[in-house]
């Protein structure tokens, strides 16, 4: 059985028929459909499938309408399926997605460095990385409620007030009412912000004074291709090109030429190149060819499947109006116009493959393993039967750059962008933000739509800022770019966080929108557990729930404790809000990040300069011990109330001075009531303050003494210990 039967019957097994409506099966007993979730997200892309693992990982019931028959978005539906990652680190539910689909290509002998002209890429084939997600989707509704209304759209919110209460969503099969405590909008175009009254950003205007000449990226409608040594199909070979194919051949002709130039690993790259070039710019493994490739300069040649998307941007080079590049706000605002655009952009593309069939004379068309779409997209109505027979092997959805952006007490800007990146870089020490959910690392990267008039001058963004605030480093994305200002029960996620239109186009790519959409998730989980709305949820609820489903939340690393570490979550978070001053900071230098040979930043690698040194098994003495909790209440916003610790302030502390401490410093928890049938991890001999260990121990916040076996109220705390144990405490205080 080939790849693309495995996947058709692994994915009609999970999901039910999509254009039915139904949603898929879930593995609770009654089969009664619910009207209420704790958790609805519209869209069904990176962003919105990694918040609907993560939120169902944690015990949520969560519900995904999504508008198109496949799930995973820019990723997959929209075929672009080259990983477009400079941050030199994953984790998360990205790096378990990556790592299911690289388990896919190893058992194959295959290679996932395919792209960009460089072996050490990933790519995958998007049918591929659809399977990967529905086995993720399967696997974490083992532990919550996870179903999904597919080729289904939300129509309308309904609110109490401010607070979002629940969505009308419109099936093939009808009109239905869900109820819901969290609605997350992870929706390409951010389309559930006008039906909730959010304010939004659109372009560089705002949705109470929008302006629909203002212009936002382009978008593109890819196509997935490949290589047909025995001649291309006649049902994949239209006869008669789409009008408009005159323009569009002599756009092709200015970048992909029979004699065109070999790319030699030299930028800028000289125009136009030859078809092979072409190919290992956004190449892809071929599941149907039984040898390997990759994109180094001496296996180009063999690349069989490659995705179409570049020079076929829209409108790209053709302008919209009045030679304005990009595409006007009302692409967002008005669906007439969105269809209009998504059809010539489409045809944009489908004129590449006449292209290179009829010009170049290659023996290549749309790959028939990929797409099999039953249901046309809206945009290919009324074209050619035989257009037609392409269109329904292509992605399902078109690649949107830019959406709605909501409105938030913070909006990230590039600035801020480049300052974050520069943590612990040339002798800077910590920039951190204290409520970071997630790190990426791209370029401040906008397709079209780049001139000064399109920035947000407001953030004194202008088109020179897109190299001069250009991260030199990965970046942290904070939490609160997730929380609308005016509207309670809603999180953003995918494209529409709170930021500039420059700072968004670091945002946009697969990698981050799927590390952003797990945050999304955990916070409307953690909302729904502890009883708030989303905004109240203090950062350090979220974090450590992310920190402990493998997410990298800290831009500082240090040669003691590495990412394997049992105390690495802890660390992560104390370098995040200051709590514990390390022995030493990191001190790499700053780099392109869009350079991966990078000759300096090697040299510093390898000298070890990227890692700091924590001191994890210092002891500390009683007067550390009292500016960590210090540190630590103030990270809590609990209320200082003088001196915590006495005496001879520079003697080590004992483990059970630091508990009663703990305890003086956070009194809440004395109140606490643990969770039920909780025990301490160890045996608590009767002490005078076993009282304090009691307490702790119950609450899992003396866990990192669980191996002794029994509390030893004497030994020194090291450094590392304390920093765990104030985190836990924190942790559990700031969700009282």
């Amino acid at each position: 059985m080939n790849a693309r039967r495995i996947f058709l019957l692994t994915l009609s097994i999970a999901i039910t028929l999509t254009f039915t409506g139904t949603s898929l099966p879930a593995t609770r007993a009654s089969r009664q459909p619910r009207s209420s979730y704790d958790i609805i997200i519209a869209g069904g892309g990176t962003g919105g499938i990694s918040a609907a693992i993560q939120a169902a990982r944690m015990g949520a019931s969560v519900l995904v309408v999504e508008g198109t028959t496949w799930i995973g978005g820019q990723a997959t539906a929209a075929g672009v399926s080259t990983m477009d990652d400079m941050s030199r680190q994953k984790s998360g539910i990205y790096l378990e997605f990556i790592n299911r689909v690289k388990s896919y290509y190893d058992s194959r002998g295959k290679s996932m460095g395919t792209c960009y002209w460089d072996n050490r890429t990933l790519a995958f084939e998007p049918h591929i990385g659809q399977e990967a997600l529905v086995s993720m989707i399967n696997e974490a509704r083992r532990r919550g409620t996870l179903e999904f209304l597919m080729t289904s759209e939300i129509t309308s919110v309904q609110k109490d007030k401010r607070t979002i209460t629940g969505v009308t969503v419109r099936t093939p099969s009808g009109t239905r009412n869900y109820s819901c405590k969290v609605l997350i909008d992870a929706t390409e175009y951010g389309d559930i912000l006008p039906l909730t009254n959010t304010p939004y950003r659109a372009g560089n205007s705002i949705s109470k004074f929008l302006n629909p000449d203002a212009m936002i990226q382009d978008i593109t409608w890819t196509a997935v291709i490949r290589k047909y040594p025995g001649g291309v199909p006649d049902y994949l070979r239209p006869e008669m090109p789409l009008p408009g194919y005159d323009l569009a051949r002599r756009n092709y002709e200015s970048l992909v030429s029979a004699d065109g130039n070999n790319f030699r690993n030299v930028y800028p790259v000289q125009l136009p190149v030859n078809f092979m070039t072409h190919n290992a710019y956004r190449g892809l493994p071929d599941s149907s060819n039984p040898y390997s490739y990759d994109a180094s300069r001496e296996s180009r040649e063999y690349i069989t499947k490659t995705s179409v998307n570049w020079g076929n941007d829209y409108p790209g080079a053709y302008s919209w109006t009045n030679g304005k590049r990009g595409l006007p706000v009302s692409y967002l605002e008005n669906r007439n116009l969105r269809l209009q655009v998504e059809r010539e952009a489409l045809i944009k593309t489908l004129h590449f493959i006449y292209y290179i069939q009829n010009e170049l004379g290659e023996p290549w068309s749309v790959a028939d393993d990929e797409y099999a779409n039953r249901i046309l997209p809206e945009a290919a109505r009324n074209l050619p039967r035989d257009w037609q027979e392409i269109v329904r092997r292509m992605p399902v959805m078109p690649y949107v750059r830019e959406s709605r952006r909501i409105i938030a007490e913070h909006t990230l800007t590039s600035q801020e962008l480049l300052q974050n990146s520069l943590s612990y870089r040339d002798g800077h020490t910590s920039r951190e933000f204290s409520d970071a959910i997630a790190i990426g690392g791209y370029i401040l990267d906008l397709h079209g739509a780049n001139t000064d008039a399109d920035m947000d001058w407001e953030f004194e963004e202008r088109t020179r800022s897109q190299e001069i605030n250009r991260p030199r480093g990965p970046f942290q994305v904070p939490m609160d770019v997730l929380i609308p200002n005016e509207t309670d029960g809603l999180i953003a996620a995918e494209k529409n966080i709170s930021a500039t239109r420059l700072a968004a186009g670091a945002l946009r790519l697969q990698p981050i929108t799927m590390m952003t959409g797990q945050a999304a998730g955990a916070l409307a989980a953690v909302s729904v557990r502890d009883g708030r709305l989303p905004r109240y949820v203090h950062p350090m609820r979220v974090q450590w729930e992310l920190l402990r489903s493998g997410v990298a939340l800290s831009l500082c690393h240090y040669s003691d404790v590495p990412p394997e570490h049992r105390l690495n979550r802890s660390v992560q978070i104390s370098n995040m809000y200051g709590l514990v001053a390390p022995k030493e900071y990191p001190h790499a230098p700053s780099y392109r990040i869009d350079d991966m040979d990078d000759p300096v930043l090697a040299m510093a690698l390898i000298r070890g300069a990227d890692k700091g040194v924590f001191g994890v098994d210092d002891m500390i003495t009683r007067e550390e011990a009292a500016v960590i909790l210090g540190n630590a209440r103030k990270a809590a916003g609990t209320q200082d109330k003088g001196t915590i610790l006495d005496g001879k302030m520079h003697n080590f502390i004992s483990r059970g001075d630091f508990a009663k401490a703990v305890c003086d410093a956070f009194p809440m928890l004395r109140e606490t009531e643990p969770p039920e049938k909780s025990r301490a991890p160890f045996r608590i001999p009767k002490n005078r303050n076993s009282e304090y260990a009691e307490i702790l121990g119950r609450l899992g916040i003396l866990d990192v003494y669980a191996r002794d076996g029994e509390f030893f109220y004497g030994r020194p705390v090291t450094k590392g210990e304390a920093c765990d144990i104030v985190v836990r405490a924190c942790v559990v205080a700031v969700g009282i």
